[in-house]
């Protein structure tokens, strides 16, 4: 089996930061997304990997080359623009060949893997499978209609009348007839090749799609809050192992509490850490309160500040904040202030901010 995954879009809605970022690289729990996702493909055994690929390519290249510990061998497709899923399939055409593949949406976190998905592939061999969960607003996403064995009759998307509530997410299997499917379809009202309507292309000439159940915690990290969601979730999940891996100084008049990461070369002076948290490489930490649901990216800077439930990027520097919540700071912005208030803020790449009192 191979893999195809998609990181290539726009992120409109990841805006500052996908100016200058690809939104597949924005970091939760101190890794880039798209290296949560193929640590998950890793884990059901697939090594080759094709990755559909846009603006960002040479970015998504760097990170998959330092990630050396996925040991995987990966093919970049390019795609001009973002024509829709299943142009991603159609382009990557020559990479798959004949073979079975999993598709993954390189902006999607499953906490606990994807392995009861492949084990139903494997197991019950259907043309294709669709991972699915429940939500309770069906209505915003594609939604399937399935019978009781969780064989689909049909995929609709954003319904105003959902006849479930399982809705589609970003890990769908694939044997080789869904080239053929995808060939037989035609641009959407958005001009685009939906996955949703090569799938029911499938069901409607008597292939065989079904559903399988994804029930842990799954988000689309395409929004802040769902990016500061994830990285709370992540976070709860560090395990025993990762609890109290202090590879950096942390000196004798700061407090540690809880799960708390410190990597290689930080620097920790005169603060309280509050586990779930993960400090990065070369930042420092100076006069500080960190608390639950923060990551801090390598080589920040952080005085005189409290921040909890926070992403700061590579190189942020943060100083004279008490009360930063819920905050995403881009890579080597610079936020100052006075004030003593609770913020929020969502500041982009190379940014300067002043928070007056």
């Amino acid at each position: 089996m191979k893999a195809l995954v998609l990181a290539g879009g726009k992120g409109t809605r990841l805006r500052p930061f996908t100016y200058s970022l690809a939104k597949q690289l924005v970091p939760v729990a101190g890794k880039p997304v798209l290296v949560h996702c193929l640590e998950k493909i890793r884990e059901i055994g697939v090594r080759e990997v094709g990755i559909v690929v846009g603006e960002r390519a040479d970015e998504i290249m760097a990170v998959v080359n330092e990630a050396t510990h996925l040991d995987l061998t990966a093919t970049y497709i390019r795609q001009d623009q973002p024509r829709g899923l299943a142009h991603c399939v159609a382009i990557a055409r020559d990479f798959l060949g004949d073979d079975d593949f999993v598709m993954y949406l390189g902006d999607n976190v499953f906490t606990s893997g994807i392995h009861r998905s492949a084990a139903a592939f494997a197991r019950r061999r259907p043309d294709a499978l669709v991972t699915v969960t429940k939500r309770p607003d069906p209505q915003g996403y594609g939604v399937v209609d399935v019978n009781t064995d969780g064989v689909v009759r049909a995929l609709l998307e954003k319904p105003a009348h959902p006849p479930s509530d399982l809705v589609v997410t970003g890990a769908y299997f694939f044997t080789p007839v869904i080239h053929e499917a995808v060939r037989a379809i035609q641009p959407s009202g958005r001009g685009e090749l939906e996955i949703t309507d090569a799938l029911q292309h499938l069901v409607d000439t008597g292939h065989r799609v079904v559903a399988e159940e994804y029930t842990d915690f799954w988000r689309d990290t395409g929004s802040i809050d769902e990016l500061l969601e994830c990285n709370r979730e992540l976070l709860e999940r560090l395990d025993a192992d990762q609890a109290g891996n202090i590879a950096g100084h942390v000196d004798a008049d700061s407090v540690l509490r809880g799960t708390v990461v410190v990597g290689a070369g930080t620097l920790v002076e005169r603060s309280r850490l509050t586990g779930p948290l993960v400090i990065g490489e070369g930042a420092r930490v100076t006069d500080s309160d960190l608390g639950p649901g923060t990551s801090v990216g390598r080589g920040c800077v952080v005085r005189n500040s409290g921040i909890e439930d926070s992403i700061l990027l590579e190189g942020a520097d943060v100083d004279g904040l008490p009360a930063l919540r819920r905050s995403l700071v881009g890579r080597w912005a610079q936020v100052n202030g006075t004030s003593a208030a609770p913020h929020r803020l969502i500041i982009g790449d190379h940014a300067l901010a002043e928070v007056a009192a």
